[in-house]
C-alpha cells in the first residue's frame, strides 16, 4: 500500500464506522451472508476517544481531509509518545487495523498487553490481528490465552476453527470445529465450517 493509498484509506475510515474491529463483517465477507458473532473488544461502531479533537470541516461543510489525516497521525503519535497510556495504544491499534496494517496493530496491542496483561479484550484482539496478518502460530497463542480467561467463549472457538481452515490445517480445524460444536451445537457457522473442512480434506494428497 502506497503512502497516498494509506492516507485515503484513513480518510475512508473516519467517514464511516471509525476505529472499529469489525470481525463479524470480515468473516461475513469471506463466508457469505452469515458471520461469526463479534469478538468482544472488536465490535463495530466504536469511536475515537472522548478527548479526541473534533473533525474540522472545509468551507463547503465537508470534513477537511488534511485535518483528518493530521488528527489520525496525532492519535498514533500520542500512542508512541505515551507507551504507558492504555487507551492511546488501543486507539492506535484500531486505526492501524482499519487500514490493514496488522503488524502495526499488533505492536500497539502488545504495549497495551504489557500495561494490562489480564485484559481479555486485548488478548482476543491480539489473536484477531495476528490471524489477519497470517501469523497463525501467534494468533493461536493469543486466542488460547483469551480462552483461558473465558473458557468456552463461542467467538474465540469459532475464530480458532476459522483460522485453522484458513491455514489449511485439516486436523486442527476438525478439532476446533468439534470444540465449537460441544459448546454451541447450533452455531450458525458450523455448516460452513464443515463444508470447508470437507473440501480441505478432499483436496489433501494421500499420505
Amino acid at each position: 500500500m502506497t503512502r497516498d493509498n494509506l492516507l485515503f484509506a484513513i480518510i475512508g475510515v473516519l467517514f464511516g464506522f471509525i476505529v472499529g474491529f469489525i470481525f463479524a463483517s470480515t468473516m461475513s465477507q469471506r463466508y457469505g451472508p452469515t458471520g461469526l458473532t463479534t469478538t468482544p473488544g472488536m465490535s463495530a461502531g466504536q469511536t475515537l476517544p472522548p478527548d479526541h479533537p473534533p473533525i474540522s470541516s472545509s468551507g463547503d461543510g465537508q470534513p477537511d481531509p488534511q485535518q483528518m489525516i493530521a488528527q489520525v497521525q496525532a492519535a498514533i503519535a500520542k500512542a508512541r509518545n505515551n507507551p504507558r497510556d492504555f487507551d492511546a495504544q488501543i486507539t492506535a491499534a484500531k486505526l492501524e487495523y482499519q487500514v490493514q496494517r496488522y503488524d502495526a496493530t499488533v505492536e500497539f496491542l502488545l504495549k497495551a498487553n504489557q500495561i494490562k496483561p489480564d485484559d481479555y479484550e486485548v488478548l482476543a484482539m491480539l489473536g484477531e490481528a495476528n490471524m489477519e496478518g497470517a501469523h497463525y502460530d501467534q494468533a493461536e497463542t493469543w486466542y488460547k490465552a483469551a480462552l483461558a480467561k473465558k473458557p468456552g467463549d463461542v467467538s474465540i472457538l469459532a475464530s480458532l476453527a476459522f483460522m485453522h481452515l484458513q491455514k489449511g490445517d485439516a486436523k486442527d480445524a476438525e478439532k476446533a470445529i468439534a470444540n465449537l460444536e460441544k459448546v454451541d451445537p447450533s452455531n450458525q457457522d458450523l455448516p460452513q465450517f464443515r463444508d470447508k473442512l470437507a473440501s480441505l480434506k478432499s483436496g489433501e494428497k494421500p499420505k
